[in-house]
């Protein structure tokens, strides 16, 4: 059974899950789907286009499904997706998408951290954590299980691989690969993403193999064509650096921090 404060406003047309708790001045609006188990503190506002998964919990002033802030947006029904168990920390602000029946989407198992922002027809894969006052514009995707620490700013467009680390402060402006670290102003690779590798089953081997395929593509003064010719012929083909060169190949203007355009 829901416990709902009568202290909150729950549209009558919103489908609400059970043991679903909503706190005082909580705002639920109309066309809004809650599933079970979910926790929604005081002053939080979920609001039209919202489809909330189980088990998540939203702090206090986080906003859910706002209008997108662009001036392309001309009031078409779209949505925000939210899978299960994903925590959602204070004043977060998550905008739906400026497409008719468009998405932004946030996976499972995920943590944003208070005062984010996470832009129209964004998407944010599985056990991926966004740190204090991330900014995350429109149209971008990060992948699963990568870390943007505090204060990382996202420009529009721009696509984060799997498993990647982006320090703390850094302006992502252009894409990032899978399982590196990303570090300082202008942005620039750091390293292997090794130690959070390490720490989720990761073995050497693999991470020797990433480790290669990134020494072509950022340190050996080549073009990414040349890299990729270079990683193919130097690391057996596998899991990683088939994403890695999927990657590489499936984006035709420059990689972030990478000196030469892609040329593929």
């Amino acid at each position: 059974m829901s416990t709902i404060s009568p202290l909150a406003f729950v549209h009558p047309e919103a489908k609400i899950g059970e043991n679903v708790t909503i706190s005082p001045f909580a705002y639920i609006d109309r066309d809004v789907e809650i599933g079970d188990g979910c926790h929604i503190r005081p002053h939080v506002s979920i609001l039209s286009g919202a489809r909330i998964g189980r088990n998540n919990y939203f702090y206090d002033g986080c906003i859910v499904s706002a209008t997108p802030q662009d001036f392309r947006w001309k009031g078409e029904d779209s949505y925000v997706e939210i899978g299960d168990n994903t925590t959602i920390r204070e004043h977060v602000i998550i905008n739906r998408s400026i497409h008719r029946d468009g998405v932004t989407r946030i996976g499972n198992d995920s943590f944003v951290m208070a005062q984010s922002h996470v832009g129209h027809d964004t998407e944010i894969g599985n056990s991926v954590v966004i740190g204090n006052s991330v900014k995350i514009a429109g149209s971008c995707r990060i992948g699963d299980c990568s870390i943007l620490s505090s204060c990382a700013l996202v420009h529009e467009k721009c696509e984060v691989g799997e498993w990647v680390l982006v320090k703390g402060g850094c302006r992502v402006t252009g894409n990032v690969p899978p399982y590196v670290v990303m570090a300082h102003n202008p942005i620039s690779y750091f390293g292997v993403n090794a130690y959070i590798l390490r720490k989720n089953g990761f073995s050497e081997e693999t991470i020797d193999d990433i480790a290669k395929c990134y020494r072509h593509i950022y340190q050996s003064n080549t073009s990414a064509f040349n890299a990729m010719v270079r990683v193919k012929a130097d690391v057996a083909p596998g899991t990683e650096r088939d994403a890695i060169v999927r990657f590489v190949e499936g984006h035709n203007f420059k990689i972030a921090a990478l000196a030469l355009d892609s040329m593929l």
